[in-house]
């Protein structure tokens, strides 16, 4: 599984202009499942991003995570994140997984952060979505999970 994550100080999703998931300070994690991915992956995923350790602390160290500031996760699907542009200037996507397993998947992992984590919002998986949002550092990790 492929993550992309953005420390926000705000950041929200809209489509069709009218907003599916907003959040004040926390993180913006761009999501997309690759094919050999299962339910499994997608938990270790939500499990990383509650533990990943990269709000400052009172020394201005990154070594508070997002349950510690009690920040928002905002979850956008992007099956973007699997591509390939080896062979040409057009990218290939045939490294993401199929739309279903995607979107199972996808789904699982908004699940899954709901039960654990408030707050959470959400894109809308395989819409054009637009995303606004304020990149607190910058900071931009990307994450690689595999089974």
């Amino acid at each position: 599984m492929l993550a992309l994550v953005q420390r926000v100080s705000q950041a929200r999703v809209e489509v069709a202009g009218r907003v599916t998931g907003q959040i004040g300070a926390g993180l913006l994690v761009f999501v997309c499942a690759e094919p050999v991915d299962d339910e499994a992956i997608a938990d270790k995923l939500v499990a990383k991003l509650l533990k990943l350790r990269i709000f400052s602390d009172g020394a201005g160290k990154m070594n508070r995570s997002v349950v510690d500031t009690q920040g928002g996760l905002l979850i956008v699907s992007q099956f973007t994140l699997a591509a390939d542009v080896a062979g040409g200037n057009r990218p290939s996507f045939s490294a993401a997984a199929p739309p279903e397993l995607g979107r199972r998947l996808y789904e699982r992992v908004v699940a899954t952060a709901l039960q654990l984590h408030a707050p959470v919002g959400c894109g809308e998986f395989g819409a054009d979505m637009q995303v606004h949002l304020v990149n607190d550092g910058p900071v931009t990790i990307p994450i690689t999970l595999r089974a």
